[in-house]
């Protein structure tokens, strides 16, 4: 059986929207001034970043949770390139994953990155439908 998500996207005037989203929190979008926007809201195509991030590093949190792994800090760097011609979309994007610890164990952690990337991530399977996308892993000491 398949699941369906419903939101409602709402104009508040101008150039912003009001989104709802199943977890009973509402986000504003709005345009730059550059665009007729206030600058109010979030862009529609960043967000899609943080929706590629927040999908990523939510089975990556679960995993280092399961896999009882030590890290002091988790970050996820997400830029994409926006093609020239209308419309735009992003074409290729890079994903950059930082571990800070001591006592970082880096098989497990590139383990819990892989089966993100190749396995789990719903919005990663939806970005390679008009993307290339790289990924990288950066541990850091201390």
């Amino acid at each position: 059986m398949s699941t369906t998500n419903q939101i409602t996207t709402k104009w508040m005037g101008n150039m912003a929207f009001e989104s709802t989203n199943p977890s009973g929190l509402n986000l504003t979008i709005d345009a730059g001034p550059d665009a007729g926007g206030e600058g109010k809201g979030l862009r529609p195509k960043a967000l899609m970043l943080s929706a590629l991030a927040g999908c990523s590093g939510l089975d990556i949190a679960m995993l280092i949770k399961k896999m009882k792994l030590d890290v002091e800090e988790f970050t996820i760097e997400t830029s994409a390139n926006l093609t020239d011609e209308h419309p735009k979309y992003y074409d290729a994007v890079t994903i950059e994953y930082h571990f800070w610890g001591n006592n970082l164990n880096e098989k497990k952690l590139q383990r819990a990155i892989d089966l993100s990337v190749e396995k789990y991530c719903g919005v990663m399977e939806m970005f390679r439908q008009f993307a290339s996308i790289n990924t990288k892993t950066i541990f850091h000491k201390g």
